[in-house]
């Protein structure tokens, strides 16, 4: 499974970079506003410098045209551009023609197995559901995993699945066990895959006994 930062702060994305464990990266709009101060474009080619894969880029448009338009500006940022598209009847027009161009797409806000068996008879490159919004309303976001990921067997689509919306590491062990393509997840989540109070314990246990070798 790979790996993808769910992140628009270039400090985080360079730190997990860093780690080189970080294989892309996904944004949208309520994550760019949160970068105050700073254009859309700018802060877009530089988390496309940064990232060593494809970047999930999101316009606003609605209207499928709008749409195409906005994609082919967001397309020429970088190479590694991928287009977020909502999924709506509007968008999946677009990207039908977008697929035709050869510009990728990433069909997001997916919520049910039925949208996303639209995205991939579509040819969307990917498509986004979203874990952590379907478990706050009492649905199961992992289920929904297993479902996409058994439609797309059966029909041997070429779309990737991206869980997005990760709350937890338990959302990525999870969606790992189910062998989802890709995790796109938030700093604070990628920071706690690190982390286990018995290694805490046992690299201090170590350091104390190396402390009472001689050398």
């Amino acid at each position: 499974m790979k790996i993808f930062i769910d992140s628009a702060n270039l400090a985080e994305i360079k730190e997990a970079v860093s780690w080189g464990i970080i294989e892309g990266a996904t944004t949208n709009p309520t994550l760019m506003a949160k970068e105050k101060n700073q254009s859309l474009k700018k802060i877009s080619q530089e988390i496309c410098r940064i990232v060593p894969g494809p970047v999930s880029l999101e316009g606003n448009a609605s209207q499928a045209e709008e749409i195409i338009k906005e994609a082919k500006i967001l397309a020429k940022i970088a190479n590694n551009v991928v287009v977020k598209i909502p999924m709506t009847i509007e968008g999946i027009k677009a990207v039908i023609k977008l697929n035709k161009e050869g510009i990728k797409t990433n069909v997001t806000l997916v919520f049910s197995a039925n949208q996303a068996l639209i995205a991939a008879k579509a040819k969307a490159t990917y498509v986004s559901p979203f874990l952590g919004r379907l478990d706050d309303i009492g649905q199961s976001g992992l289920l929904l995993i297993e479902e996409i990921k058994k439609i797309y067997k059966n029909y041997q689509f070429n779309t990737k699945i991206i869980a997005a919306s990760i709350r937890n590491p338990d959302h990525v062990k999870q969606v790992a066990l189910i062998g989802c393509d890709i995790a796109t997840i938030p700093f604070k989540v990628l920071k706690q895959l690190y982390q286990h109070s018995l290694t805490d314990k046992g690299i201090a246990l170590f350091q104390a006994d190396w402390n009472k070798l001689k050398i």
